[in-house]
This record gives C-alpha cells, structure tokens and sequence, in this order.
C-alpha cells in the first residue's frame, strides 16, 4: 500500500515538472514564429526569391557567447520545410535544432542575436537530417545576400546549400556560419510532441501534426512565400 502510495506522489510530482519542460519548448517555438515574422517585415530583409526557392527555413532566437570557451556559442531554435514529396506543399510542423560553434562568438560580439538560415535544396535538408552536421563542411554554407543585392544572388545560391541571415541590435545581414554545427535536438522534440519522434519524421514523413505554438511561424511563412519557385528539376 505505501509503495503505491509513494507512486502515486511521484507521478503527481512528475507532471508539473514534465509540464514546465514542454512549456519551454513550446514558449522557444513561439518566439521563432516572432523573430521571423519581425524579420520579414523588415523592409531590407531576406531576397522574396531567394525564401521562394528554399525547402525549409530554420529560425534560431536569442543566439548567445557562452562565457566558458573562447568564442564558443549555443543557441536553439526549430526548422520547417515545405510539405509534400518535392517540397511543393504548405509549410509543416517544426522540429527543434540546436547550433553550436566555435566560430559564432567572435561574430556576435557578445550579444544576442537572431539567426534566420534559408535550406535552398533537398541535398541540404537531407544533410541536416542527419544527427549532426558541421557547415563549410558537411553542408556549404554562405552569407546570405538581402534587399537589393538580391539580383547577385544567383550564383550564391546555386553553389550553398544554406544562406545564413543574422539579426543583433537592431541590424540585420546576411552571416557566415561556417565551422558551427546544427545537430537535431531529439530531447526537444520529444518534449514538444510528448513522444520519440526524429527530425525526419516531422518535417518529411509528417508523423506529428504542428503544436499550436507554431501557428505564427507557420502563417508567416506561408503568406511570405506560399509556393516554391524552385527549378522543379533541382527538387527531385
């Protein structure tokens, strides 16, 4: 009876505790739906072709220095791609990311700073499926180009798989990444959709229907680029 009893305790204590870890989850993936809407409507902001061409978009707030390491930096954030078999669908359910590097530091001066990362072909969503990858390396990775230097884009976007957009007291511009890494954050995803469930699922397979939380991030998204201009022929 007591053993029961203790049981019964623990599970009640269990809750709240499991409650308060998908709250932050959910809070991360509201506030990636905010940072990129605020983006968007910057007026010099990220290419509309270029966001027309990507699969997915990755969204990563409040990038911060860690204090131990030099130059070392964490910060988390989700990814979400277009539906469908050649990326052709609305956007879907995010899945949580987390990047990491030693490199980003040095660029953020100390502050906190938002990270918007365009996927501009199926070869790098692939890539970023995987448990982790590192950019410059397992995936090319560029500045982003905004606003009017759109019209040079072209050749930047055929040759990156991920363009790169940083936003840190009050200005915004395109970033590079390279040498940090992007890894799923599979204890994120589990909190946030209350079971074992890998970034492929989510954002590919579609095992998992989007959280409320995501309803901004998902309404921008799909008002700013409702369909993919991609060269069908690049998307299969």
């Amino acid at each position: 009876m007591k053993r029961l009893a203790a049981a019964a305790l623990a599970a009640v204590l269990l809750v709240p505790a499991a409650f308060a870890a998908s709250e932050k989850e959910q809070d991360r993936v509201k506030e990636s739906g905010t940072v990129l809407k605020e983006i968007l409507d910057i007026p010099d902001n990220i290419p509309k072709d270029l966001l027309n061409k990507a699969e997915c978009v990755i969204v990563l707030p409040s990038v911060k220095k860690l204090a131990i390491g030099i130059g070392g930096s964490y910060g988390r954030g989700v990814m979400t791609c277009r539906s469908g078999q050649h990326y052709t669908g609305r956007w879907g359910a995010p899945a949580m990311y987390a990047l990491e590097g030693g490199n980003i530091g040095f660029q953020l001066g100390g502050q906190a700073t938002d990270f918007v990362l365009l996927v501009m072909n199926p070869r790098g969503v692939d890539s970023l499926l995987k448990t982790k990858v590192k950019l410059g390396a397992d995936a090319a990775a560029a500045a982003g180009p905004k606003g009017r230097d759109a019209s040079g884009a072209t050749d930047v976007s055929m040759r990156a798989e991920i363009l790169s957009y940083s936003r840190s007291r009050g200005l915004f511009a395109g970033i590079s990444l390279e040498g940090s890494t992007l890894r799923q954050d599979g204890r994120a995803n589990a909190k946030l959709y209350g079971r074992d469930v890998n970034a492929r699922q989510i954002v590919r397979e579609g095992k998992v229907s989007a959280p409320a939380s995501a309803a901004e991030l998902i309404a921008t998204l799909n008002q700013h680029s409702p369909k993919n201009t991609s060269d069908p022929k690049s998307l299969k």
